[in-house]
């Protein structure tokens, strides 16, 4: 009987996955891996919140596995050895995977594939996370794009709903040695720092389409006026499912174009609006793939000139606890420590915050959200701090410099979120709630910080340092 390995990553879901799909469809058994190697993706190992999702999703997939008469055999130590021990110990005569598209990632693989086919074992690798392969959606002389709304339009112009893989009925697998135990991975805090996490979370393939059907019948429809209100529950929350392949974004294109696509006119704009996010996403990775240095340095190199704040731990510590004194920037702080997620429009004025007010580097804060987010994604993380900061690809330009106050007083009108978050404030009313600083009083009986920067000074410090490092 022939058997093959597939090779779990970024793709912990049993539907449309291609891999798992093409390996029991050309053999009769099948062995589920899952390696673990983080020290192979240095310097962007996946930070704390990620390994607490992935504890969970983990876990899930041997459920879902062992429902289907497998499990999933965990082992540890570099890829390719494993591997080919695994290919050894089984008499397996194949190996599949999904790609992953980050750079080092990308390079072993790549690595690792040619070393199989040298030793006689067939290894092939699929989509499974992308709408559409980087090197497929290009500029028409032949380059890659650098701003979203072309590159959506080429990428957009290629979609093709199809429906989902099925998931299989039934796996064979041998039985083999050498697994360990989830538990042996150490991927939960010895301190319990993620209390808040287990109600706000459901790692895992079944979770995801809970959430995905919950947008689409609550919240779809409302999506494209209230996606940036951080009050409100009508972002779809996905990220997280997405990153770790537990949904596939040809699942929801097909749920949004497909057989279930919105017959209403408005909730056909609404399920655009959500497609071009998700298209966001594909540029991320586009870029990533493309400009791999970026997730370590500025796309625009000018910015390697720009005179950033000396690196003050004060400070970033400040930032990162919510203790800024600026109760947007704070709510949005404290909502990502407790829950290990943040609003977008949120997470667009903290980083505002720290790279223009503050004038700290953003791979201070890139680092920061890297361990912190569950969600927290290489293309999107490196994407959306260079966007921020001005420093990369269809960038906000440096001069624009997101106000906190006024995001506060636009986005949450009432001030339900800063309450939620900022309990200091719990019953300050609106517009007051944005700018506490002007009650003396209030500040004194909440114990809420002053400011640690003049919002108009710090801007305008900006603003000198860009014009500064444009003369030179």
């Amino acid at each position: 009987m022939s058997t093959a390995i597939v090779w779990f990553r970024r793709d912990l879901r049993l539907q449309d996955n291609p891999a798992l799909d093409a390996a029991a469809r050309a053999h009769e058994r099948v062995i589920c891996a899952y390696i673990h190697a983080p020290d192979e993706e240095a310097p962007w190992m996946p930070g704390a919140a990620s390994n607490w999702w992935l504890h969970r999703s983990l876990g899930s997939l041997d459920s879902r596995l062992r429902e289907r008469g497998s499990c999933l055999h965990i082992r540890r130590g570099a890829a390719l050895a494993t591997l080919a021990q695994l290919c050894r110990d089984s008499g397996a005569v194949a190996v599949y995977w999904n790609r992953n598209y980050e750079p080092v990632p990308a390079l072993r693989d790549a690595h690792i594939k040619q070393a199989l086919r040298a030793d006689g074992i067939d290894a092939q690798s699929f989509n499974a996370n992308l709408l559409a392969e980087p090197r497929d959606v290009h500029t028409q002389q032949g380059g890659p794009y650098k701003v979203f709304t072309p590159f959506w339009r080429s990428l957009r112009a290629q979609l093709q709903p199809r429906p989902p893989l099925p998931a299989p009925v039934r796996i064979a697998a041998p039985l083999l040695d050498g697994s360990v135990g989830l538990d042996a991975l150490k991927l939960l805090p010895s301190i319990r720092w993620d209390a808040g996490f287990e109600a706000q979370w459901r790692p895992g393939e079944a979770g995801a389409h809970a959430l995905l059907e919950r947008f689409i019948d609550d919240a779809l429809v409302d999506y494209s006026q209230g996606r940036d209100q951080p009050a409100e529950d009508l972002t779809s929350r996905l990220s997280a499912h997405l990153h770790f392949g537990e949904i596939g974004p040809q699942q929801i294109v097909w749920r949004l174009l497909g057989e279930d696509r919105p017959r209403s006119e408005r909730g056909r704009t609404a399920a655009e609006g959500f497609l071009r996010e998700i298209g966001w996403r594909e540029f991320s990775q586009h870029l990533l793939h493309h400009f791999p240095h970026t997730t370590l340095r500025n796309l625009n190199a000018q910015f390697d000139h720009f005179a950033w704040a000396k690196d003050d731990p004060g400070v970033l510590a400040l930032w990162q606890r919510g203790r800024t004194g600026v109760p947007m920037v704070d709510a949005g702080m404290r909502q990502l420590w407790a829950t290990g997620w943040m609003h977008n429009r949120v997470r667009m004025v903290v980083a505002s915050f720290l790279t223009k007010n503050l004038l700290h580097h953003w791979q201070h804060g890139a680092r920061w959200f890297w361990d912190t987010l569950v969600d927290a994604d290489l293309g999107n993380n490196t994407q959306g701090w260079q966007w921020t900061a001005g420093t990369g690809a269809d960038a906000a330009p440096y001069f624009r410099i997101f106000n906190p106050v006024s995001q506060g007083e636009r986005f949450d009108p009432q001030g339900d979120y800063v309450r939620r978050w900022v309990p200091e404030l719990a019953g300050v009313a609106a517009p007051l709630v944005h700018q506490p600083w002007r009650d003396a009083d209030l500040l004194r009986r909440t114990g809420y910080p002053q400011p640690m920067v003049d919002l108009r000074e710090s801007r305008e410090a900006a603003l000198a340092a860009y014009r500064d490092m444009r003369a030179t």
